[in-house]
């Protein structure tokens, strides 16, 4: 029976456990840096099984959608207002210089 062979995608799959489970806690600096040794010297898939075999499984490896942005606060939307009626005196201004001269 052949083992089948590790690909450069199933390391990099690998090492993206490991990073978040060291993110998680799970392991230290120490042993992520050992275990991605590890993982760039596989050959096989079994290789790169024995890095992570006593980890528990990850059932997502994206990020968490980020949070929405909060909403404006009543002093965003008053500085807000602020600076639109600056604006528009500005051109009321410039209007009425503009008819005068």
């Amino acid at each position: 029976m052949t083992a089948v062979r590790a690909s450069d995608e199933d390391r990099r799959r690998v090492i993206g456990v490991l990073q978040r489970h060291t993110e998680e806690g799970r392991l230290t600096l120490e042993e992520f840096s050992d275990r991605v040794g590890t993982v760039y010297a596989a050959k096989t898939l079994d290789d790169l099984r024995a890095a992570v075999v006593d980890l528990p499984a990850i059932t997502s490896l994206k990020k968490p959608a980020p949070t929405p942005p909060p909403a404006a606060s009543a002093h965003d939307r008053q500085l807000l207002l602020t600076f639109g009626l600056a604006i528009a005196a500005v051109v009321i201004i410039g209007i009425i210089y503009a008819l005068l001269k």
